[in-house]
């Protein structure tokens, strides 16, 4: 029988192998969005780093009616599907 220590192989695993679980589920509660009514909604934030513009940009993109978006007291989100719709409206081949 092998004496398992902190320094011992099999300790080494466990631990490399509780970590990756942990930064699993550190990313998923960061990232984890729940559906509401079948649609997700994304904070301006968000937004902005999925389309790589700024938070003026995407001021400027509600001032101009392309994409629409919910004013709350204090924050304002936007459903998912609008982003996707905005997309494939400015898609071109």
């Amino acid at each position: 029988m092998d004496l398992i220590t902190k320094d011992s192989e099999t300790t080494l695993v466990l631990f490399s192998s509780l970590d990756r679980v942990l930064e699993n589920v550190e990313y998923v509660v960061t990232n984890y969005r729940p559906v509401l009514n079948g649609e997700r909604y994304l904070t301006g934030e968000e937004v902005c780093k999925r389309l790589c513009i700024s938070k003026r940009t995407l001021q400027d993109y509600r001032d101009a009616g392309l994409l629409g978006y919910v004013q709350l007291p204090g924050k304002i989100i936007y459903r998912e599907s609008d982003i996707m719709d905005l997309l494939e409206r400015f898609y071109q081949k």
